[in-house]
């Protein structure tokens, strides 16, 4: 009886480890790992390969163009420029990326979640309302008006969003704990999925006529 106390405890523990692993980038093996896209003299690690050693360059590690204002002419007033391993290979096993947020006066990044990373959040230029709600069933509601030279954190996986509270453009950079964070936003996700969530589902969930839900759906 006390060995399948033990052998239970164990499983459970090796169970939240697991989970604890699967949450961040891996820990690289090797000092870089520029991501390369041809296999031939390449070796595969994290989801993409790796350049030959004797092929790499700064160039690798380089990206220039953050000082270049994001159009912000959308209907939600915002625009994000993403540099990930996408953009720099050199990032590649590293875990970590940046992006470049621009508001225009009352623009938004509307509600959203980074799936793989925590979001450290600097404002450069501007004032920005931001915030993130807890998990189930708390959806606590942490929120703060940044100003110039202010810091917010979001925590990985938690919805989060920044509104621009004044009356000219907002510019914020943020780093994210994931060489390729992900993002899904909200309402285009729920709203705008590909196929369409059926509509007598959304409208019992959000407590809206379905006429309204499949209005919604068609913005999307």
């Amino acid at each position: 009886m006390m060995k399948g106390v033990h052998f239970l405890a164990i499983v459970a523990l090796l169970s939240l480890a697991s989970s604890f692993v699967s949450a961040f980038d891996p820990s690289p093996l090797q000092d870089i790992c520029v991501a390369i896209d041809d296999p031939k003299s390449a070796v595969f690690v994290n989801g993409k390969f790796c350049k030959d050693l004797k092929d790499t360059k700064a160039d690798d590690f380089y990206f220039s163009g953050l000082q270049i204002p994001g159009n912000t002419d959308n209907r939600v007033g915002s625009n994000v420029t993403t540099v990930n391993v996408d953009q720099i290979p050199g990032l590649n096993t590293l875990g970590i990326s940046l992006v470049r947020i621009d508001y225009a006066p009352y623009g938004q990044n509307p509600p959203h979640t980074h799936p793989r990373a925590t979001e450290i959040l600097v404002v450069v230029e501007g004032t920005l309302l931001v915030g993130f709600v807890t998990s189930n069933p708390e959806n606590r509601l942490f929120t703060k008006v940044l100003k110039k030279g202010d810091v917010f954190v979001f925590p990985i996986g938690l919805i989060h969003f920044q509104f621009n509270a004044g009356k000219t453009n907002a510019v914020a950079f943020a780093g994210l704990s994931s060489q390729n964070a992900g993002v899904i936003t909200i309402a285009n996700a729920v709203f705008g999925s590909n196929l369409p969530i059926n509509s007598d589902v959304l409208a019992k969930a959000f407590q809206l006529d379905k006429n309204i839900i499949k209005d919604l759906q068609k913005k999307f």
